[in-house]
């Protein structure tokens, strides 16, 4: 199984979100039932998305989790129907077993945003099932993340943290050119070291991989161009300036919620001859 896909030339890998939960901060629950879920993913397929990324557990800050069982029944279904239409699927979720079964549903990237450390059995089951990982920077559950904004370096710090994780997966068995890594926006970060981390975005290419990015409406763009916090719908247009920059960057992939609009925004760059 061929464990990532390469970046285009000219262009990052985008990567759709699909949240099968009735409290995403960014749906509040639109996609919870599968049918639903079903066709936004293949919605996006078809608008341009190179991955399209399913999830069954809120990672806002506050969420609670579900059970397995319910996690379960909410991803693995939507995941199997994706992939028998030929969406190329990663799975979102921080439990091993769900993995474990999203992988035979046909998920062919596991989307961990606790890079492993949530779930101890989650390293060694990426690398029995042999597919690709993304590992991201992570320090606590949603209800707890809030307290744990404290570096003193943010850049510096979470990138040491991040290779140590990178080590820990890789002495599991997971093979380098499985993996990818990603910086954590908004997860024990506050706007501001969200913003430095997005200055120094290529300080996280010297670890030696590919880097995903998730910056798509998140809570540090509220107030971008605006006085008032902007809702989560309302901060397209930041989401899609960010992708412009870190395309330029050359990151290996973003994670957005509007695919249409990510990929009109490469094609720009694409026809200006501007992407790296």
């Amino acid at each position: 199984m061929t464990a990532l896909p390469a970046r285009p030339a000219t262009r990052p890998l985008v990567m759709g979100v699909v949240n099968v939960t009735p409290d995403s901060f960014s749906d509040g629950g639109r996609w919870f039932a599968a049918d639903e879920a079903v066709r936004h993913g293949r919605d996006l397929h078809a608008q341009g998305a190179d991955l399209v990324d399913v999830g069954g557990e809120s990672t806002r800050p506050g969420a609670r989790r579900p059970d397995e069982r319910e996690e379960l029944r909410r991803v693995v279904p939507v995941v199997r129907q994706l992939t028998a239409d030929g969406v190329r699927v990663s799975v979102d979720t921080m439990r091993s077993r769900v993995a474990a079964r999203a992988v035979e549903a046909g998920a062919s990237i596991v989307n961990d945003v606790s890079g492993g450390l949530a779930d101890p059995e989650m390293a060694a089951t990426v690398a029995s099932l042999g597919v690709g990982m993304v590992a991201m920077h992570w320090r606590g559950h949603s209800h707890e993340m809030v307290d744990r904004a404290v570096y003193d370096d943010v850049v510096a710090d979470v990138r040491r943290e991040l290779a140590a994780r990178v080590e820990a997966l890789l002495t599991a068995g997971i093979a380098r050119d499985a993996l990818v890594v990603d910086p954590g926006l908004g997860f024990a970060k506050t706007a501001e070291q969200n913003w430095t981390i997005l200055r120094d975005i290529a300080a996280f290419e010297q670890l030696g991989l590919p880097v995903l990015v998730g910056a798509s409406r998140k809570g540090f763009l509220a107030r971008v161009g605006s006085d008032a916090p902007l809702p989560p719908d309302r901060r397209e247009g930041a989401t899609t300036a960010l992708t412009v920059l870190l395309a330029q960057a050359g990151v290996w992939g973003v994670r957005v919620h509007d695919v249409a609009a990510a990929r009109a925004a490469l094609a720009v760059l694409e026809t200006m001859g501007a992407s790296e």
